[in-house]
């Protein structure tokens, strides 16, 4: 399912025009499943729980881009263009650039700091 925008960015390199498969579309999504139940692990560290349920993000909007028969080797790209793939706001992938950020500096720079809120659903990643 062709899309201009999508199309551009294969026009710039952003992305590649593959046909869609999908077996490796339900492997990905299969993945996303697992690594978000890792990232419910109590037993897990911080880290690791952060790095499961941003693989698990990772591959379910790379399943979505698949879907549509593009491919990207860049992270941020494949989140990008969850707009265009599920119709997500600018807002809503935003989220998921905060956390790639995150990631990277953490497994770039080894800098990851956890701060717990009083309420389980209040926690984020800090960085500076």
């Amino acid at each position: 399912m062709p899309q201009p925008a999508l199309d551009n960015l294969v026009r710039i390199g952003q992305l590649k025009a593959e046909a869609r498969n999908e077996l490796e579309v339900r492997r990905l999504l299969a993945m996303a499943r697992t690594r978000l139940a890792d990232a419910g692990v109590a037993s897990i560290s911080a880290e690791g729980r952060f790095t499961s349920a941003y693989n698990a993000a990772h591959a379910a909007a790379l399943a979505s881009l698949r879907w549509h028969g593009y491919r990207s080797e860049n992270r941020y790209t494949v989140f990008q263009c969850l707009t265009h793939t599920l119709g997500w706001s600018a807002v809503q992938w935003r989220i998921l650039d905060s956390a790639h950020q995150k990631r990277n500096l953490a497994e770039y720079e080894g800098f990851l700091e956890w701060e717990n809120r009083p309420s389980p659903r209040c926690a984020r990643w800090l960085w500076s």
